[in-house]
């Protein structure tokens, strides 16, 4: 589990065939989590000034992969008895998005993200959600994207500041709203959820 706040930007020494190689401050161990612009990877070789990891073909189908090039965002899996910041973020990528425009303001940016209509349902006004990795706060939706406002600092010190019109980003929805849409689309179909539906919802509180 993750929390959608950005340790560090690494720098992408390689990314040949399925293995992606950064050059990081962060010394993780083989076998560990990592989020990578907001995927989950598993840390399969370690270096001296970094580490790899791997990336499978669903990965590789799914993920804006045109954005695993000069700098990424990197976030580490919580541990135990880790701050709590951000939201609840699973790693798990639904889908890419396209930046339609950014808009500055006096003192922060609306940016404007396009995505399959199947999407919306799990993107929620003033809910949170996750792009490449970054926590952030929806503030308007539509029928096929949403908007975000970022503040100077995020812009700045992530990769925002390299997005442009056209430019495609990793996205997770909010997990809660997948959750209960999924319980009340059976619920529809078989009057009531299961036991084990209910055990997952209870977890998450």
């Amino acid at each position: 589990m993750f929390t959608g706040l950005i340790r560090e930007m690494a720098e992408v020494k390689s990314f040949v065939g399925s293995t992606l190689t950064l050059r990081a401050k962060y010394r993780p161990k083989i076998g560990d989590s990592i989020a990578i612009n907001g995927a989950c990877l598993t840390v399969t070789q370690l270096h001296d000034d970094g580490f790899s990891v791997e990336l499978s073909p669903e990965s590789q189908k799914i993920l804006a992969l045109e954005n695993y090039k000069n700098r990424v965002h990197i976030e580490p899996a919580m541990a135990m008895g880790d701050r709590f910041e951000g939201h609840i973020v699973q790693g798990h990528v639904d889908t890419v998005g396209e930046i339609e425009r950014i808009q500055k303001n006096k003192n922060s940016y609306d940016v404007y993200v396009k995505v399959d209509k199947q999407f919306i349902p799990y993107i929620v006004p003033k809910g949170s959600i996750t792009i490449d990795g970054v926590s952030l706060t929806v503030n308007e939706v539509f029928d096929d994207g949403f908007r975000l406002t970022i503040i100077p600092h995020t812009m700045e010190e992530t990769l925002f500041s390299s997005y442009k019109p056209g430019s495609h980003v990793n996205i997770e929805t909010d997990m809660f709203a997948r959750y209960i849409e999924h319980i009340l689309t059976h619920k529809q179909t078989a009057n009531k959820p299961s036991w084990q539906e209910i055990d997952k919802i209870s977890a998450l509180w």
